[in-house]
């Protein structure tokens, strides 16, 4: 999903917004000859990701500008450990500095939360993973910093799999109730199922105990159990019985995360894993050399 081009036409694109008519700052104080050596350095403990997104910023603000990655995406790191090293002209590596550390700065927050849900539920086997609550245009960017955490990606965006949520079931049940609402469900999954690619993943979100039973009738892949309390996970985990891939999603967080885990759900989707992660504290330590 994240690919050099990918990352280019992103980066590009902030470094454009940042310096459209070029960085009038150091073009008028810095000179044309200073050389600068600067270090990416912690300010806290975490997991650094994004360490090619870094890189590029520099590379696409001037090419003679190098950046050596100290750590590797993943590793865990503590409060002033060196990241990264860049050298190179003294005007690009101040015209590419924000931008390479909102970057990494955002990634490696991202990974750094999700590798402390992964350690809340590591005794348990279950997956973490993030969801569709991402910044526009920066998804592949924020699903690298999930696996970075040790995490798991859910489908990559609306192509990918059939997920059929709260508002599609009202949809297809047209306001039936009780037995009708089941009879209702089960034909309209089990005539989705019929018409899918054998390649095309299915799953299907309830809400309540009763939606249970209809929704796997129909032979589906994956239930995920909304909002669901505790005991009322390890009902359902029951009532499927292996019969599908369980999920749990709603109300999790890093205090309700191992008791949901301990449900006996098999994974745990997380949207506060990219719409509410802190950026880590980076900073980007510069030396200039005039001569």
């Amino acid at each position: 999903m994240l690919t050099r081009a990918h990352i280019d036409r992103v980066v590009a694109a902030a470094l454009e917004e940042d310096a459209p008519w070029g960085d009038a700052t150091s073009e008028y104080l810095l000179p044309e000859t200073a050389a600068a050596r600067a270090d990416l350095v912690a300010r806290e403990p975490g997991v650094f990701s994004g360490g090619e997104v870094f890189q590029a910023a520099f590379r696409l603000t001037d090419p003679r500008i190098e950046v050596q990655l100290v750590v590797e995406d993943g590793e865990w790191f503590e409060p002033g450990a060196v990241l990264a090293v860049v050298t190179g002209p003294a005007r690009g590596v101040l015209t590419a500095e924000r931008i390479g550390l909102n970057f990494a700065q955002r990634m490696s927050g991202i990974a750094t939360l999700t590798g402390r849900y992964v350690a809340e539920v590591a005794h348990t086997g279950v997956r973490i993973a993030d969801t569709r609550k991402t910044t526009p245009g920066l998804r592949a960017f924020e699903r690298k910093a999930v696996r970075d955490g040790g995490g798991r990606n859910h489908r990559h965006s609306l192509s990918d799999a059939v997920m059929a949520k709260d508002n599609h079931l009202a949809v297809l049940a047209r306001g039936a109730r009780g037995d009708a609402w089941g009879a209702a469900i089960t034909a309209a999954l089990r005539a989705a199922k019929d018409r899918l690619p054998h390649t095309t993943h299915l799953e299907v979100e309830v809400d309540r105990l009763e939606q249970i039973e209809p929704v796997l009738e129909a032979g589906i892949g994956t239930i995920m159990l909304d909002n669901f309390t505790l005991d009322e996970l390890r009902a359902g985990v029951a009532q499927v019985a292996g019969r599908a891939v369980v999920e749990a999603s709603g109300g999790v967080s890093l205090e309700t995360v191992r008791a949901i885990a301990e449900t006996g759900v098999d994974v745990i989707s997380v949207g506060a894993l990219t719409h509410s992660a802190r950026a880590l504290d980076l900073g980007l330590d510069v030396r200039i050399d005039a001569s």
